[in-house]
């Protein structure tokens, strides 16, 4: 099934298992009092910029980021480099636009840092509706790959054991969100990042050697192995020679992967104003090399392993990364030894990135749709939902949202997943990409037009998503055996994102009751959002 020997995939299997247990361990020694929400959802805001700053490019970087950004580039060659640089772009647009108003709006999760402009229960029950809607789909790819993953590296075929390691893994990942909190999981995701620099360093160090330290040498064999000759290294291949489809793609990844609430949600454990933006440049710079050296890995795989063969092992070519370690770190113990450090590193990526996730969903559904939007209707009366209870509903929501996520990733594991990753990125970039921009900047803004572009834009991908050519059409699809593709490019994001600012502009335009005083409370709260002033406590 691979070209891994024994010694590797015992030593990979045996590095499984010591990471999951080592992980989980340092979590549950981390782990919050049961009471205190702080350190549950924010970690005490302990963390130094270094350390946050690896969290947060930890968080960014998924598994299904790091497989499928190689894969491209492997094998649509200069689209997949445009795709790593848009993947960049998008987090140091976050970095100089909201992240610092972000951390001084936000407190906990995505509902904290929009009705600071707009309180009510029912913008906190559309974002964590958002929430969940955006990162689930982000969260079965991610589970449903796991067990190919581990049977492409283990050399096992067998549809029993794919299963079983998504359930074990599922499993696993809740047990990071439920019992660590947000400092448990950063812990996770700065190791993990730590491991997949060292990994990524390693193997593309080995590429560049093959090629005598040559960059024409390896983009000239690269060309030649992706079979699709001079097109390879010019625009347009991926997309089939349509710009505006290209467009599309690349503004939906710009403007909506670092909008993901998972991502979000990192800038409130930051300490101050200042040190968000340190923060931001650690992960700016770790995120911009590795990307960097996934270009590398990326031709190398094209160069080294070849067209056919990572299509014959997947035909998004995420296994190209595993590939071509195998290919240049060759047979022995040292060549074990470089096949394990980048497995570990995709698994840990996979257990990180997921746990995260879980964590964001939980914190919504039992801060913003528990103790802030069902509490409140039902118990009018009634004071704030108790530390204690809440951080149990936060711990059971992290439950319940990992065995969901695992039992649609164990249905949905035979299917084209593109579709779902696309989902998840419009979204980003549809419904909560124009909240944020319009809340932290724009003073007339108000409680109906953040609503209008909330569901607005999460509706208009929903719909518009069906008709593109990742559902039906053709053999590599969602549904192969039908053809109901109306929509004429592969992203929503062309016609989407317009609709979710739209939608929030004439949503405030036309709902002009409560324009006066939403523009007051703008100009009462922007001196604190924009200039650097503390996390707010009223909600």
């Amino acid at each position: 099934m691979n070209a891994f020997d024994e010694s590797a995939q015992t030593m990979s299997l045996v590095a499984f298992i010591a990471v999951a247990s080592v992980t989980l361990l340092l979590c549950v020694m981390t782990g919050p009092d049961r009471d205190d929400l702080d350190e549950f959802y924010a970690g005490y805001r302990s963390l130094s910029p270094v350390r946050n700053g690896l969290a947060i490019a930890g968080d960014y970087l998924s598994a299904a980021t790091l497989l499928g950004t190689t894969g491209i580039i492997a094998l649509t060659g200069y689209d997949g480099l445009v795709l790593a640089l848009s993947t960049t772009l998008s987090l140091v647009l976050l970095m100089f636009l909201l992240a610092e108003p972000l951390r001084n709006a936000g407190r906990f999760t995505m509902g904290d840092m929009l009705t600071r402009r707009a309180p009510g229960r029912a913008v906190r029950i559309a974002a964590c509706g958002v929430t969940l809607v955006a990162l689930v789909p982000l969260m079965v790819v991610q589970l449903a790959g796991s067990g190919d993953l581990l049977a492409f590296i283990l050399g096992f075929d067998s549809s029993g054991f794919r299963t079983g390691s998504i359930i074990v893994l599922g499993i696993v990942m809740i047990g990071y969100a439920a019992i660590g909190g947000m400092k448990g999981t950063a812990l996770i995701q700065i190791v993990k990042t730590v491991v997949l620099v060292a990994a990524c360093l390693t193997i593309s160090l080995l590429v560049m050697n093959r090629f005598d330290w040559s960059t024409g040498a390896l983009l000239a064999a690269a060309q030649q192995g992706s079979g699709a000759g001079v097109a390879y290294l010019q625009s347009g291949l991926q997309f089939g020679g349509s710009g505006l489809d290209m467009v599309s793609s690349e503004l939906t990844v710009v403007l909506g992967a670092a909008c993901l609430p998972h991502i979000t949600m990192r800038m409130s454990s930051a300490r101050s104003a200042q040190s968000v933006r340190r923060s931001l440049s650690w992960a700016v710079s770790v995120v911009a090399g590795l990307c960097l050296l996934l270009t590398v890995i990326g031709f190398g795989a094209a160069a080294l392993v070849g067209h056919n063969l990572i299509v014959a092992a997947g035909a998004q070519g995420n296994s190209s990364i595993l590939q071509v370690s195998g290919a240049v770190a060759g047979r022995g113990e040292l060549g074990a030894l470089v096949v394990t450090m980048m497995t570990t590193a995709i698994f840990l990526t996979l257990l990180a990135s997921v746990a995260g996730m879980i964590l964001a969903c939980a914190n919504s559904l039992a801060h913003d749709l528990f103790a802030h939007g069902l509490h409140g209707i039902r118990n009018r009366d009634k004071g704030p939902v108790e530390g204690r209870i809440e951080m149990g509903a936060a711990q059971a929501a992290a439950v319940g949202v990992g065995l969901v996520a695992t039992a649609l990733a164990v249905l949905a594991r035979h299917w084209n997943l593109q579709a779902l990753v696309t989902l998840s990125f419009c979204i980003g970039a549809s419904a909560l990409s124009p909240a944020l921009v319009y809340s932290m900047f724009w003073r007339r803004f108000t409680r109906t037009g953040l609503l209008c572009t909330l569901i607005g834009g999460t509706v208009a991908v929903l719909v518009l998503i069906t008709g593109t050519n990742l559902v039906s059409g053709s053999s590599g699809t969602v549904f192969p055996g039908h053809d109901f593709n109306w929509f004429p490019f592969t992203t929503t994001g062309l016609a989407s994102i317009p609709v979710g600012f739209l939608s929030g502009w004439l949503g405030t335009v036309l709902g002009g009751r409560t324009a006066a005083e939403e523009r007051r409370l703008y100009e009462a709260e922007e001196p604190w959002i924009l200039a650097g002033a503390p996390p707010a406590t009223r909600r």
